[in-house]
C-alpha cells in the first residue's frame, strides 16, 4: 500500500499584467498618465496615475506586491497584528 502525497495547493499571486499610456482622467492635473492593470485569477485591478512608464511600473508592482502581502501570499502582512509567543 502506498500513501498518496498531497500537494498543497499553491494560490497565484497578484502580478502586473500591463501598464500602457492613458488620456488623462477628466478634472486632473498632468498630460503623463498611465493605465495598470494588476490580476489574479480571475480578480482583477486597475488604476491610473501620473508619471513615466517607470515609475509608474514601480508603483503598479509595489501594489502588487502589497496586494500579496494582505492576502497571505509570500512574507507575512506588515498590516497583521503580531503573534505572541
Amino acid at each position: 500500500m502506498s500513501a498518496v502525497e498531497e500537494k498543497p495547493t499553491v494560490r497565484p499571486q497578484y502580478r502586473v499584467v500591463s501598464v500602457k499610456k492613458a488620456k488623462k482622467p477628466e478634472g486632473m492635473e498632468g498630460n503623463n498618465w498611465h493605465c495598470y492593470i494588476i490580476e489574479r485569477g480571475t480578480s482583477v485591478v486597475t488604476g491610473q496615475k501620473p508619471g513615466t512608464l517607470k515609475a509608474v511600473t514601480e508603483h503598479a508592482e509595489q501594489v502588487a506586491s502589497d496586494l500579496n502581502a494582505r492576502s497571505g501570499i509570500g512574507a507575512g502582512s506588515p498590516y497583521a497584528a503580531r503573534k505572541s509567543k
